[in-house]
């Protein structure tokens, strides 16, 4: 059977499978914030011609319908079919997503004490040739030019010794030995020492520079810096969408999908050509040779690190969420099928528990909240929402359950800050006229978490929702009846179909993760005996945090009611973290420390969460004192 679209593109398609996955098949990717389930309503398209069955139509709308419009993982073509994919259904994978370094993450590594130090190290030998009379084998002559350098006791791998004969003589003796720490062996929890040593490859002597990459992982972006090892110059940025998108927006989905579909390797493969893609690229541009690329470190979630290494990932998602591991042994980047020296270490920051991980424990290495004395709030605020508070002497943690739909996922018009996504909203106070600024300075046709938190925060001060989240109809006419009930409409094109809305439906699922956030918040501030003023600093990471304003997120009750000069934006604390555990021993030693000192609480088991929860499920509480500045707006 054949699939055409409208734009001139056909694809041969298989009998019986979804569109959606037949597009896919194709490298053709939508929109699948459910992974294919049919309950997010995004991968909507137009069948122009052709038999279909339909499964189901979701939350399509009446009018949608009407005008031919289904979900295509609902739906399966019985013979060749003409399609139109609208604009806001396609998912591009490859796009550059900009990324706010924020600070010079080189002086930030010189603050914190740390010193050049990558994971491998190299010393030049000039080994004499063998004779007759000195006649011992290879390994022999090597170890003992090595103790005569002083350094002993080194691991040899079979992959090693295989190559060592020919580098041997390819070199005429005159070597560079590569090592590191103990590949297959994790710096803690192991018995083994991180002295001890393995050897890696062998060399020519020469002065090229030496390179590694630090990756951030993230459930949604997936970010590479290229490093210069020698002087921790970072050479240059890539980053894209984490192609895993294709399969679900957030963890528990992918979780599903990597056990009860077998789909494991595929996700792990999509992300490993994510990496690949970014690297060769930049490889590429920089005329590195990637067997230069000695080294790598990366961060993500618990959940993404375990399918980065193929690692079951099921017993996250079941009580008592316990994960394979939390300390990863340091393993080849050729086992995991990085396309740099297959040699090369890759070490994996550690993660705290199932739902905190490697990614929060570099932003904690990265925002130094663990060596103040000051108490310190740390909110990554994503799809997942980790917090983490304390100081210099104790740190305790816990992950929020916000859902994705701060990323667009269950929400009407949502989507991800890029181009076409309303960031930014205000109303006029006279005419209640709404007024907006879009990324890209194109056309909207979405609107990202920040225009969200704007739009839902103006639209209680302004009277137009009550503290419930209910529309207040007679407040204005762009309020009207939609398929899930009252919404107001910011944007419409009857031209292209594309109406930007927010529902009530949608203002709910806003107002359960802000409810989930602040209630984690208080609930770990209560557990340690202390109450928000006694928090001197908050640390907002993640790209999100690029776009958020504090006085709009108090507003709404997410973010904790003080002075606007304590909140501090890091950006993309997860990559900085990666970078000063690529360049330093002790970075690496001190993310290990702060792991071991975290002390994580589990909020789905915890009786109070639920009180907080509750009494956070209002604008901006149902205790309106916890929020004075907001008292204060609404006088």
């Amino acid at each position: 059977m054949k699939l055409q679209l409208t734009s001139g593109d056909s694809f041969s398609i298989r009998e019986g499978q979804t569109l959606l996955d037949s597009l896919k098949e194709a490298e053709f990717y939508l929109v699948a914030s459910c992974g294919g389930k049919g309950t997010c309503g995004k991968c909507r398209i137009r069948i122009i011609d052709g038999p279909f069955e339909v499964k189901g139509y979701g939350k399509l709308t009446a009018e949608e319908r009407k005008k031919g419009f289904v979900l295509a993982c609902q739906s399966i073509p019985l013979g060749d079919l003409i399609i139109e994919v609208p604009e806001d259904s396609k998912l591009t994978v490859g796009d550059k997503i900009a990324i706010s370094k924020g600070r010079d993450l080189f002086e930030l590594l010189l603050s914190l004490g740390g010193d050049i130090s990558p994971l491998v190290r190299y010393l030049d030998l000039n080994l004499p040739p063998p004779t007759i009379i000195d006649n011992i084998s290879d390994l022999e002559r090597l170890k003992r030019a090595l103790k005569d350098k002083g350094l002993e006791g080194l691991r040899f791998s079979n992959r090693f010794l295989k190559d060592l004969s020919g580098a041997l003589r390819k070199n005429n003796w005159d070597i560079r030995i590569h090592y590191a720490d103990c590949l297959g062996c994790s710096l803690t929890e192991t018995g083994i020492s991180s002295d001890s040593l393995e050897a890696l490859f062998i060399s020519a002597q020469k002065d090229t520079p030496r390179y590694g990459i630090a990756v951030d992982i993230g459930t949604t972006t997936v970010v590479v810096y290229l490093v210069n090892l020698d002087d921790g110059r970072i050479i240059d940025v890539g980053s894209t969408y984490n192609s895993q998108i294709r399969y679900g927006d957030d963890v528990i989905t992918r979780i599903i999908y990597a056990t009860e579909k077998n789909g494991l390797e595929e996700l792990r493969g999509a992300v490993i050509e994510d990496i690949n893609t970014i690297t060769d690229s930049m490889a590429i541009r920089h005329s590195i040779n990637k067997e230069d690329i000695l080294s790598a470190t990366i961060a993500g979630n618990t959940t993404m690190s375990h399918i980065f290494w193929g690692l079951d990932p099921g017993s996250i998602r079941e009580e008592p969420y316990i994960p394979t591991v939390n300390f990863f042994p340091i393993w080849r980047a050729g086992t995991a099928g990085l396309n740099i020296n297959p040699q090369a270490p890759v070490y994996t920051l550690p993660c705290v528990a199932s739902y905190v991980g490697g990614d929060i424990v570099a932003g904690v290495l990265a925002s130094k909240m663990h060596r103040s004395p000051e108490i310190s709030l740390f909110m990554d605020i994503g799809t997942n929402g980790e917090i983490v508070v304390g100081n210099n002497e104790w740190l305790m943690t816990a992950a929020c359950s916000a859902g994705p739909c701060f990323e667009g996922s269950g929400i009407k018009s949502g989507m991800r800050a890029t181009k076409g996504a309303i960031e930014q909203i205000r109303f006029n106070p006279s005419t209640l006229e709404p007024e907006f600024s879009v990324i890209g300075d194109a056309r909207p046709i979405g609107i990202c978490g920040s225009g969200m938190i704007d739009a839902i925060s103006e639209m209680f001060i302004k009277g137009i929702i009550d503290q419930k989240g209910k529309f207040v109809s007679n407040r204005t006419n762009r309020i009207r009846e939609g398929e899930d009930g009252p919404e107001y409409v910011f944007y419409e094109d009857t031209k292209t179909n594309i109406r930007v809305v927010l529902t009530e439906p949608d203002i709910e699922n806003i107002m359960r993760a802000k409810a989930a956030i602040y209630a984690g918040v208080s609930l770990l501030l209560k557990e340690a005996g202390l109450d928000f003023n006694a928090i001197e600093k908050v640390y907002i990471a993640g790209g999100f945090g690029n776009y958020l304003d504090p006085r709009k997120a108090i507003l709404l009750g997410m973010l904790p009611d003080l002075p606007v000069e304590r909140f501090v934006f890091l950006g993309n604390t997860s990559i900085a973290g990666a970078y000063l555990c690529l360049l330093s021993k002790r970075m690496r030693q001190e993310a290990e420390e702060i792991t071991e000192k975290m002390t994580y609480m589990e909020l789905s088991v915890s009786r109070g969460f639920m009180d907080e929860y509750l009494s956070a499920l209002f604008l901006p509480h149902t205790e309106l004192e916890r929020f004075p500045s907001v008292m204060e707006v609404l006088k």
